[in-house]
This record gives C-alpha cells, sequence and structure tokens, in this order.
C-alpha cells in the first residue's frame, strides 16, 4: 500500500484541497440553501468516494478492502445526497454524520494496515478520528440550524483537507527518502 502512496502521493493532495475549497465554500456562505448543501456534499462524496476507488484499485497488495469500502460508500452518499436535495436539515445532518463515521472507521482501519509499511503514521488515523468525532458531533446536535450544520461541515472539510495535504507530502518525502520518486 505504502508503494501506491508515495507513487500516488498528489492523489491524497488533491483530495485535500477538494476537502478544503469545500470547506470554504460552507464557511463563507453559511446560509446557503438546504438543495445547494446537499448538492455540494453530493458532488464532493461522489469525488472523494472516486478517487479513493482509483486508490483502491491500483493498490497492488491485499490491503486495499477498507479503501474499497470507502470508496462504495462515498459515491453511494453522494447519490443519496444528490437524488434527493430536499432533505431536513436533520436528515441532511444525519446522512452526512453516518458517512463521516463510516468514512472515519475505514480511515483508520486503512491506517492500521499502513502502520506495517511506514512506522509512527499518525496522520491518517487523525483523519480518521475526525471524520468519526464530526460525524458524533452531527447525531448529537442534528437539530440546529443550517448556517450552524454548514459552519460545521465547513471547519470539519478543511481541517480534514489539511490532515490529508500533509499525509501526501509526508508520504512523497517517504518516496523520495526510499528513492521510489525523484
Amino acid at each position: 500500500m505504502l508503494d501506491y502512496l508515495v507513487r500516488h502521493w498528489w492523489v491524497l493532495i488533491l483530495r485535500g484541497a477538494i476537502a478544503i475549497v469545500f470547506g470554504l465554500l460552507a464557511v463563507v456562505w453559511p446560509a446557503i440553501t438546504l438543495v445547494v448543501l446537499a448538492i455540494l456534499f453530493g458532488f464532493y462524496a461522489l469525488v472523494d468516494g472516486a478517487m479513493a476507488g482509483v486508490a483502491a484499485f491500483r493498490a497492488g497488495d491485499g490491503s486495499r478492502g477498507p479503501l474499497v469500502v470507502e470508496a462504495v460508500l462515498g459515491v453511494l452518499f453522494g447519490i443519496v445526497a444528490l437524488l434527493w436535495p430536499g432533505f431536513t436539515v436533520l436528515a441532511l445532518a444525519l446522512v452526512i454524520g453516518a458517512w463521516a463515521v463510516v468514512t472515519g472507521v475505514f480511515e483508520v482501519a486503512a491506517a492500521v494496515r499502513l502502520r506495517k509499511e511506514l512506522a509512527h503514521e499518525w496522520l491518517y488515523v487523525v483523519s480518521g478520528v475526525l471524520s468519526i468525532a464530526f460525524g458524533i458531533v452531527i447525531w448529537f446536535i442534528p437539530g440546529v440550524g443550517l448556517a450552524a450544520v454548514a459552519l460545521l461541515i465547513g471547519v470539519y472539510a478543511i481541517l480534514f483537507g489539511a490532515v490529508l495535504i500533509a499525509l501526501g507530502l509526508r508520504v512523497r518525502a517517504e518516496g523520495r527518502n526510499r528513492g521510489i520518486i525523484a
């Protein structure tokens, strides 16, 4: 798995950049309508799931299972958000919370496998824990106004994106240290 990540370190950085852009949009426009927010989330989840799918299918070893599940669920959650954008804030918050928890669990699982190849790898664990914590917070306060949900989503996406970018840079540096990439 590490060899794949080293060769495709830019995918982590791209996923992080997309998450940050999504987060900034949610923070800058907190009064955004539910339909627009659902559509933005739907596209984000689809793209993130597709990228996780690319990573899973290009990983040559048996450690791609968590990435496959993350990809499938990301795409499914994205499709649900795009097909039914009229959900209430409560329904949208629950979908996003579930997506974050599921994604976080599989990111932690992938990190555990990655630790076998890369000592002291904690950034992927942090991204998974952030996802799980965000999902749980959303479950416990689903009735808050759309602006608060948008702000929470935005802050989460910005933090998650920053962690993925840091991980991508760390993996790239590791690849250079090992002589895998120039």
